[in-house]
């Protein structure tokens, strides 16, 4: 019945097309003849899909390797003895996570099915591909154990049996049987708990240090809508206030490397901007021909006693070139203020990312709406001169 809804539960997760699911089906089970232990049964690497998807290889290796990464887990390599143990897909991935063989146990199934003449035992022997925690041979149920539901309790009798039976493994008992490999599972388990446990205690005592702080970072939970309301108006107006001494140079945070605040932008006003006004030529392309011309145009057919104003009022209006300078200073002093607003971060509003991230929107998009009329009022009074 279990294994039923273990099959009906995969099948709609992963689909009728053979595919595969990340989400873990967890089976809980209790019985004093079982060992307190978690196995992550994971599903074995299919090379030539059928009605598969195509990608089911890339996707089951990369399912595989996800928990075989972790250095806390073992990993048991089943190799079906009846196939090239040698070049055993279930080896040759456990290899890509641990190299070495230190947390890799070989699972030798199905000894009991091997050509005649053959046998495992140089894998059990460790001759071949050794391993730090080695081999252990098992002989499975078959289909039609399966199908008969022939009980555990049977199968390993018969299991005993033939490892009692079959003289290549007479000799090898305590590297032979189910039991066999339940408690070498346990005695590896207690001892990897022990290797792990001072690095785990260490970083669970870190983790609750970190977060520890983070949580007194937050403060106390804020539960009634008023005190909620209460609280948005006062980091409001303390980031109103922290904006306002940034700009009248008076934060209690002063940079000692850039300028900042108000200073930035005294600087550009009176740096960058006197500067790009200084660097326009009143003169340029307006020759004393030009200005002999403009004045006899002017006069008519009347001699001047003085300089008539009108000609001085053409050329300058042809030399006013003022309007880029002053629209590039528009733009610097709006990046400044918005570079302002990054630097305002009062302690409550960090408590808040997602109030702040919502108060930068809205103020820079209040800043940035700002510079279009700003740019038409100095294109304005440039156009008035």
């Amino acid at each position: 019945e279990i294994r039923r809804e273990i099959q009906a539960e995969t099948g709609r997760e992963a689909g009728g097309n053979k595919g595969v699911s990340d989400r873990q089906i967890r089976l809980k089970i209790h019985s004093p003849n079982v060992l307190n232990i978690t196995l992550v049964d994971l599903p074995g690497v299919t090379k030539v899909p059928a009605v598969a998807p195509t990608d089911i290889e890339a996707r089951i290796r990369t399912m595989i390797f996800s928990y075989m990464k972790h250095k806390a887990c073992i990993i048991l390599a089943v190799l079906p003895a009846n196939a090239d143990l040698a070049n055993s897909g279930a080896l040759q991935i456990a290899r890509t996570a641990d190299p070495d063989g230190s947390r890799t146990i070989g699972v030798t199934t199905k000894l009991d099915i091997m050509d005649r003449g053959t046998d495992a035992c140089n894998f059990l022997l460790e001759t071949v591909i050794p391993l730090r925690l080695r081999y252990v041979g098992i002989v499975n149920r078959s289909q039609q154990d399966i199908n008969t539901d022939i009980s555990a309790k049977e199968v390993l009798a018969r299991e005993e049996n033939f490892f009692r039976t079959q003289s290549a493994y007479s000799g090898l008992t305590k590297y032979c049987g189910i039991p066999r490999l339940a408690k070498k599972l346990n005695q590896i388990l207690v001892q990897h708990i022990r290797t792990i446990l001072p690095g785990l205690k260490s970083h669970i005592s870190s983790q609750l240090t970190a977060i520890t702080k983070e949580h007194a970072f937050y403060g106390d939970p804020i539960e009634a809508k008023a005190g909620q309301a209460a609280k948005f108006l006062n980091i409001l107006a303390k980031f109103c206030d922290a904006f306002s001494s940034m700009v009248e140079g008076k934060n209690e945070d002063i940079s000692t490397i850039e300028l900042s605040g108000g200073a930035h932008i005294h600087y550009i006003f009176q740096s960058i901007f006197v500067k790009s006004l200084e660097g326009v030529d009143p003169c340029e392309d307006v020759t004393d021909e030009d200005t002999r011309m403009a004045i006899k145009n002017a006069t008519g057919p009347r001699s001047a006693l003085f300089v008539p104003e009108v000609p001085f009022e053409v050329l300058v209006h042809r030399q006013i070139r003022l309007l880029d300078p002053s629209l590039q200073c528009a733009d610097f002093i709006c990046e400044g203020l918005v570079k302002m607003i990054q630097l305002c971060l009062c302690n409550e509003l960090q408590q808040f990312p997602t109030l702040r991230r919502s108060m930068d929107e809205v103020i820079v998009k209040f800043i940035l709406d700002g510079l279009k009329p700003a740019q038409d009022m100095i294109a304005h009074i440039i156009e008035m001169e």
